[in-house]
C-alpha cells in the first residue's frame, strides 16, 4: 500500500504516481552517504558512476536496446523536446533542399511535443498535425499521407494521456522505416501498462518519465537508436557521452531504473488489477448517471487499462472536481499540465467533440493502491455530486 497525505481516494495516476517505498530505499544511499559526483575519479565518484551505469543497463534491458542508446534527462518534457527539435535541427544542418524540413505529428500529442513543434514552426520548419478519428486514434494511413520528400521526423505518442487511446505505433513505425524517416514515440503513459521494447514498436526515439511509473519526479529517459541523426541541445561538461551536459541526478536515475524494472516485471498483474477497477468504475458511473458518455475508445482493448474519461452533461468538470475533492476523491479534467487552463481540451476538440462536452468531461485513472471499496465509494460520491450540481444549476 502506498501512503498518501490523508485518506484521499487517489484516481489521478496519469498525472503522477506515489513514489514506491522500495524505489525510495534504493535512492536513499545516493541522497546521503554515496553523494559523490559521477565525474570524480575517487571512490565516492566512481560509486556514483557505477550506479548510473547499472541503471542504464537496467533501463536498456526493459527497452530491449543497447545501454549506450539510453540518455537520462530531467523528464519526458526535456526528452520530447530533444527528440523533436534535435532531429529537425540536424536535418536543417545537413539538408541541401530549398524546402524547409518537415515534421509529422498528431493533434493529440502532449504539449511537450506540440509546443516543441510550434517552436519549430516559428523557426521556419514545416509541421503537419494529423487529426485522430472519433475514438481518438491516429490512423497510420493518415500519417503516411502526410509524408513529404523533406519529412525528417514522425512523432506519435504511444497512448494518450487524456483518453487513454492506444495508438498503432508499430504500424506507424513500419511506415517510418519504409520511408527511412526517424520515428519518435512519447511513451510516458505506456510504462507499466504496455510493452516497451523499441524494436517491436519500430521507433528510433522513445521518451519516458519516472514519476508516471512510481518513480521520482524530475528524471526521465530518451532512447536514441544508434545512427539516428540528432543535434544535442544541452552543452556543458560532456556528461552522458557528450550528449547532455550537467551533473547527473544520481538518486533520480537509480530510482527511475528501479521503478521501471519493477513496473515491467509486474505489468501483467498491474494490468489485471487496473482493468478490473477501470471496468467497475466505468460501469458504475454509466449506471448511476445514465446520460454520461465515455470519451475515447469504447473497445477496452484500444484504451489503457487504467483510464476512464467521461462526459457528464449539464455540469462543468472543474466544478465537479472541486466537489469531489471536498469528499476526498482526487481526479482531473484532463492533462495535469493544463489544469487551470480555461481552454477546452485540445485532445477532445481534435476528436470532433464540442466545447461544451469538453468542459463537461472528467478523467479518472486508477493505480496500485486503489481498491474495489474505493471505486464504489467514488461512484456514490460522483453520483451525489452530479445530482447536487445539476439541481443548483437548474438542470433536470
Amino acid at each position: 500500500m502506498f501512503p498518501t497525505s490523508d485518506d484521499t481516494i487517489y484516481l489521478d495516476h496519469a498525472a503522477t504516481t506515489p513514489l514506491d517505498p522500495d524505489v525510495l530505499a534504493m535512492m536513499v544511499p545516493y541522497l546521503t552517504e554515496r553523494f559523490g559526483n559521477p565525474s570524480s575519479v575517487y571512490r565516492l565518484g566512481q560509486e556514483a558512476r557505477a550506479a548510473i551505469d547499472e541503471a542504464r543497463t537496467l533501463v536498456a534491458r526493459v527497452l530491449g536496446c543497447d545501454p549506450s542508446e539510453i540518455l537520462f534527462t530531467s523528464g519526458a518534457t526535456e526528452a520530447d523536446n530533444l527528440a523533436v527539435k534535435g532531429v529537425a535541427w540536424r536535418r536543417r544542418q545537413d539538408s541541401t533542399s530549398k524546402e524547409p524540413p518537415h515534421v509529422v505529428t498528431s493533434a493529440i500529442e502532449h504539449h511537450a511535443v506540440l509546443n516543441a513543434a510550434a517552436a519549430l514552426e516559428r523557426q521556419g520548419f514545416a509541421v503537419t498535425y494529423v487529426r485522430p478519428n472519433a475514438d481518438g486514434i491516429i490512423e497510420p494511413e493518415q500519417v503516411e499521407a502526410a509524408i513529404r520528400p523533406e519529412t525528417c521526423l514522425l512523432s506519435v505518442m504511444y497512448a494518450n494521456n487524456e483518453t487513454g487511446s492506444i495508438q498503432p505505433v508499430a504500424e506507424i513505425g513500419r511506415i517510418a522505416r519504409g520511408h527511412r524517416i526517424p520515428f519518435h514515440v512519447d511513451a510516458v503513459q505506456g510504462a507499466g501498462l504496455l510493452p516497451l521494447r523499441v524494436d517491436d514498436l519500430g521507433c528510433d526515439l522513445l521518451a519516458l518519465s519516472a514519476h508516471k511509473f512510481y518513480g521520482p519526479k524530475g528524471v526521465g529517459v530518451l532512447y536514441v537508436r544508434r545512427g539516428t541523426p540528432i543535434d544535442w541541445q544541452q552543452e556543458g561538461g560532456g556528461q552522458e557521452g557528450g550528449r547532455r551536459g550537467g551533473t547527473e541526478n544520481v538518486p533520480g536515475i537509480v530510482g527511475l531504473a528501479a521503478a521501471l524494472t519493477k513496473a515491467d516485471a509486474s505489468r501483467p498483474a498491474y494490468v489485471a488489477h487496473c482493468s478490473a477497477l477501470r471496468d467497475r468504475l466505468e460501469a458504475g458511473i454509466l449506471t448511476a448517471i445514465p446520460d454520461a458518455a465515455i470519451n475515447g475508445p469504447s473497445d477496452h482493448a484500444l484504451r489503457l487499462p487504467n483510464n476512464v474519461n467521461v462526459a457528464v452533461p449539464g455540469v462543468q468538470g472543474e466544478t465537479v472536481l472541486l466537489n469531489l475533492d471536498m469528499h476526498g476523491v482526487a481526479a482531473s479534467a484532463g492533462s495535469a499540465c493544463t489544469t487551470g487552463n480555461s481552454e477546452p481540451s485540445h485532445v477532445l476538440l481534435a476528436m470532433g467533440l464540442g466545447e461544451e462536452r469538453c468542459r463537461e468531461s472528467l478523467r479518472f485513472t486508477v493505480g496500485r493502491s486503489n481498491t474495489v471499496e474505493q471505486i464504489d465509494e467514488t461512484v456514490e460520491v460522483l453520483s451525489e455530486t452530479v445530482a447536487r450540481v445539476r439541481e443548483l444549476a437548474g438542470v433536470g
